[in-house]
């Protein structure tokens, strides 16, 4: 088989989180094709552990600690430099070295790069013989300008600047690399339209699901049976989850709550903030925490509930919940990427009052009849593993674009 390098900005393993879940199974479809060898940091000590669940599927593995706090001091360079934070954030001299040298002994040919600030090991001319695919994943330029948005200065100078640097170096690693891929067609349209001169070379492919695992069944039901439980999972310590749950639990449970008194938020994740945890103090609020299987907490759920107000690409929380055939309620930035049927697969809120009118009508049986055993089919129809990667390998492989 050929060889492969492929650059991950975090340790694809274990696939508990979105961005690894999706670096994990590409790099599981890719394996299949070449023999791989891994780059990537790690920036959680406990991940650490993982390390030989991924020797065992590549032929070389290299792994740099990355220190988040760190890391932020040392990306404050890019301000003199001129370039995104995100660049120097993820800069590290041994991957540099460990990269430029398994390329030259291994005498490989086909890079793939996942998260925009890892093209930086592969960029110029020096690597212009390779075979380079970007795995955007999001737009994430977009990300950080609908950050700038949300807060005040001086944060939202810093986020906007880095929104707009960030897309002078995705254009210009779209420019050089031979394909250039995000997490749905829809964000492919927008990267498209941001960077015309490449609009060829850029294409989406989907997420999958591993319905299997996430599929109803025997699960053990974690709530009181006093309750009628609202969830909604992530990993609690991403602001826009964390905005996402604090507007639900202010401005849509309440209303909730008066409709049906027994109705109760949980949010269910790991590291929640302080801001999470405060949460719990408001009536029908509940932290959990890292908790070891959500599927439980999702299967035993009345209504499952993706209240972002600031995303791009697709919502893995919304896909598990639908892959468990449970009625789920969205925003509209939730939604994207996600060709279900409103109201017969899906359910859309797009304010307060309409979130909580969705939500007490699906706890009171008005609505959700059949609605999540058609939004299992809706899964298992459009967001299959086998078909998205195959699509992968032959871009990869250079059959495809």
């Amino acid at each position: 088989m050929d060889a492969l390098l492929y650059l991950a900005h975090r340790i694809p393993f274990p696939p508990n989180k979105g961005d690894k879940i999706r670096s994990y199974h590409f790099l599981r479809g890719l394996a299949k094709h070449f023999d791989v060898y891994l780059a990537a940091f790690i920036d959680d000590p406990n991940d650490w552990q993982y390390v030989s669940n991924l020797k065992e599927i590549c032929r070389d593995c290299f792994f740099a600690p990355l220190n988040p706090a760190k890391a932020k001091v040392g990306s404050l360079v890019g301000f003199a430099t001129g370039e995104a934070l995100s660049l120097p954030y993820y800069r590290n001299a041994a991957m540099s070295q460990w990269v430029n040298r398994t390329l030259s002994d291994r005498h490989i040919r086909h890079v793939f790069a996942f998260s925009s600030p890892m093209a930086q090991y592969v960029m110029g001319s020096k690597y212009s013989d390779l075979r380079r695919v970007m795995d955007f994943v999001d737009a994430d330029s977009d990300k950080w300008l609908q950050y700038s948005k949300a807060k005040s200065w001086p944060a939202s100078w810093v986020y906007r600047r880095e929104g707009e640097r960030l897309l002078q170096f995705e254009r210009q690693v779209a420019r050089e690399f031979d394909a250039s891929m995000f997490v749905s067609e829809k964000e492919a349209d927008l990267f498209r339209g941001l960077a015309p001169d490449v609009a060829s070379r850029v294409l989406g492919i989907n997420n999958g699901v591993d319905t299997d695992y996430f599929s109803p069944g025997a699960h053990s039901n974690p709530f009181p049976s006093s309750v009628k439980p609202i969830v909604f999972t992530g990993a609690m310590d991403y602001w826009a989850n964390v905005d996402a749950v604090s507007w639900f639990a202010n401005d849509v449970l309440p209303a909730v709550r008066q409709r049906v008194p027994n109705a109760a938020f949980y949010v269910v994740g790991s590291k929640p903030t302080k801001a999470v945890l405060d949460l719990a103090k408001l009536p029908g609020v509940v932290v959990t925490g890292s908790v070891p299987d959500v599927r439980p907490y999702l299967a035993h759920s009345a209504v499952v509930v993706a209240p972002l107000r600031i995303a791009r690409g697709i919502q893995n929380k919304v896909l598990e919940a639908m892959a468990m055939a449970r009625p789920t309620v969205v925003t509209p930035q939730a939604l994207e990427g996600i060709d279900a049927v409103l109201g017969e697969e899906l359910f859309l809120a797009e304010h307060p009052q309409q979130f909580a009118t969705i939500v007490g009508d699906i706890l009171c049986g008005v609505a959700a009849a059949g609605v999540g055993l058609r939004a299992r089919e809706r899964v298992l129809t459009d967001f299959s593993w086998v078909s998205n990667l195959d699509k992968l390998a032959a871009v990869v492989a250079g059959t495809v674009i």
